[in-house]
């Protein structure tokens, strides 16, 4: 454990001096002092890249409060100084969500500071670093199988849809899935990515377009047990619309739009669910159940070639790549830099 007063370094994102409608991210040297008040202070192990991030680094107005700013919606370490009983210096734990990256300090830096109630216990069998290739993204997808199963899908029903396959959601939604031993169709526009999806447990894939249909019909073919959608606008409204009787839909993302041409057919004549995915607000029971499936019977492990290790000084060009839709798998952050404090 490091000696609290030391310097660290850390992303931070500022208004740009040239457009204070622009910001650009760089890394800096901090201190304990300059991080926002908090009961718990971590140091940090490992962060992760998520698409929210990228946004975060790019200042978005729709993702972050105010400049200057670290992202980073999720960090794993140990505690360092608490002043929540809960938590004591020594502590392994991680943080996903609530508004840590977006509202608050992120973790792309060497310590974060958050409320008592962000943290919780690493769960017994799992490293921080194996926390961080879950992450968010893995917090969601397990979020979105739990759905699934309350809303009574069980496997052998049918072929249940992961869209988007090749995110951080979708690969892990993948693998979870057929680890619970469900039929699991993956859709992606990749085709070198065909194989490893289906070494994670996809027994079908299809691609993007394959779901396209007659959008002015209320409703398709019935195809689907249920599915993890993680695009939107589009694609989603075609999964609800040829969802089986009494299937579900989860719904975590948007980058295919935010709007949903849908009629009420599905929901009053399939009794079809649409369940939301909200990560970043999940109450602490569920999200400490959530955490013990992961590191439980939920567990799966991503082959290594599916994730990318990254200090700061790489994050730049990362950011760049995963706004550009170029990036697969996980991304791991770790938050130190060559450059000296």
């Amino acid at each position: 454990m490091k000696d609290s007063s030391s310097n660290f370094h850390a992303y931070v994102v500022r208004a740009s001096s040239e457009n204070e409608k622009q910001a650009t991210g760089a890394i800096e040297t901090c201190s304990l002092p300059d991080l926002p008040s908090g009961d718990v202070t971590i140091q940090v192990e490992w962060s992760s890249l998520n698409y929210k991030d990228a946004l975060a680094s790019q200042g978005h107005p729709g993702v972050v409060s105010q400049l200057p700013h670290v992202p980073g919606i999720d960090c794993a370490g140990q505690v360092v100084e608490s002043n929540d009983d809960r938590y004591q210096p020594g502590d392994d734990v991680l943080v996903t969500g609530y508004g840590m990256g977006s509202e608050a300090w992120g973790g792309y830096a060497g310590y974060v500071r958050v409320p008592g109630d962000w943290p919780v216990p690493l769960p017994d069998g799992i490293t921080a670093r194996q926390a961080m290739v879950y992450g968010t993204a893995g917090f969601t997808a397990a979020q979105s199988v739990d759905a699934l199963l309350r809303h009574g899908v069980e496997p052998g029903d049918g072929p249940v849809l992961v869209t988007g396959a090749t995110g951080g959601v979708g690969i892990l939604a993948v693998a979870i899935l057929a680890k619970l031993g469900f039929e699991v169709t993956a859709m992606s526009g990749k085709a070198d990515w065909h194989d490893r999806l289906r070494s994670l447990g996809a027994t079908d894939i299809i691609d993007r377009d394959a779901l396209a249909g007659d959008a002015k019909r209320p409703l398709q073919k019935s195809l689907w047990a249920g599915a993890v959608d993680t695009v939107g606008g589009e694609t989603l409204a075609a999964l609800v619309r040829s969802t089986k009787y009494r299937g579900c839909v989860t719904c975590c993302g948007l980058v295919a739009g935010a709007d949903l041409p849908l009629t009420v057919y599905p929901f009053i004549l399939r009794g079809v669910t649409l369940a939301g995915i909200d990560s970043a607000k999940c109450p602490r029971e569920p999200r400490l159940e959530v955490w013990k499936n992961l590191a439980g019977p939920w567990s799966v492990e991503l082959p290594e070639d599916l994730i990318t290790e990254i200090d700061l000084d790489g994050l730049a060009d990362r950011i760049d790549t995963i706004l550009a839709g170029q990036v697969a798998g996980r991304t791991l952050v770790k938050p130190t830099s060559k450059l000296p404090l």
